[in-house]
């Protein structure tokens, strides 16, 4: 049970039960940013704090800005589900996670608001200045879980989020209209499944014949937003040639 705010930028606390102690004494360093999905915070906040429902979230930010805290971050709350990053499985345990309002795609999909983005920036960097999160640990839902889930999608503004200070970015290449692409081309399939891999992405899934387009366009849908279609085209390739160039160097034994 939640008896106080971990963030003094929160507005309400809304315990959910849907919690327990996160696994191993793992401590987050990640946080997980997912829309939703349902008409309204409120009915979102209701959902949530449903013990039938079986999930769960840290934070949940409303179109104006407004934000509910429903687990202590020190709790391990269940919003990622069947989730991978860089080596790890129980994403639950490893991160914090912040349900945006947005009915999705499946309802309109609407453009985050600006206030609502301000707020998500503000909490962002908070945790990240608390909890010492790495900008390439604050992920989408769909970093995490390729081909289960597509949000918070390719409306979800991740460039002006890291002129905010908020997560790991480089400038998508731009687009072309040239039609050829790089899906038939095993050494730039090898190239990218590699580089998806040194990301974080979980690349190993031998159940889906379309697993290639599928961590493609995950990618995309994040990374390179404008055209996320699943085919790996020039600009993609060289915009995750550049984001994996741009990361910071990591210890090593």
């Amino acid at each position: 049970m939640i008896l106080k705010p971990d963030s003094p930028l929160v507005h309400a606390l809304h315990p959910s039960p849907n919690t327990e102690d996160r696994r191993k004494g793992c401590r987050p360093d990640m946080i997980v940013l997912h829309y939703t999905g349902m008409p309204s915070a409120p009915k979102a906040i209701g959902w949530l704090a449903d013990p039938r429902s079986k999930v769960s979230c840290h934070y949940v930010i409303d179109e104006d800005g407004h934000i509910t805290q429903m687990v202590a971050e020190r709790a391990r709350a269940w919003h990622a589900g069947v989730s991978h990053w860089a080596g790890e499985s129980d994403i639950n345990s490893a991160s914090i996670g912040i349900e945006i309002q947005n009915p999705g795609h499946e309802h309109g999909y609407p453009k985050f608001p600006d206030e609502q983005m301000q707020a998500i920036a503000a909490l962002c960097r908070d945790i990240a200045a608390r909890r010492g999160v790495p900008p390439e640990r604050i992920l989408a839902h769909s970093d995490v879980a390729p081909g289960r889930k597509i949000d918070p999608g390719e409306k979800f503004d991740w460039g002006w989020l890291a002129e905010q200070g908020v997560g790991h970015w480089v400038r998508p290449a731009p687009l072309t209209t040239d039609a050829c692409t790089l899906d038939q081309n095993a050494a730039a399939i090898d190239e990218a499944m590699a580089l998806l891999s040194d990301y974080g992405f979980g690349v190993e899934n031998g159940e889906r014949d379309d697993w290639f387009a599928v961590l493609v366009r995950s990618f995309q849908l994040h990374f390179r937003p404008a055209r996320a279609d699943g085919r790996l085209d020039a600009g993609t390739l060289d915009t995750l040639r550049r984001l994996v160039a741009a990361l910071p160097a990591r210890a090593t034994c």
